[in-house]
């Protein structure tokens, strides 16, 4: 788990340090797709977190 977190915080920080470097040209195009698509993803992990749940819980 603590890997997994290692990870995740440094993809973070990349785009972080990518988003600063690149403001204004085209690499800032190429992250703000890439951080569409993300939002798109966790958006629809959630939508399926939400479902999912909402079907355990009507099993009750």
């Amino acid at each position: 788990m603590k890997q997994l977190t290692a990870v995740v915080i440094g993809i973070l920080i990349g785009f972080l340090v990518a988003r600063r470097v690149g403001t204004g040209t085209a690499p800032s195009r190429l992250l703000a797709e890439v951080d569409a698509r993300r939002r798109a993803f966790a958006g629809a992990v959630a939508d399926g977190y939400r479902s999912r749940d909402a079907e355990l819980r009507t099993d009750d």
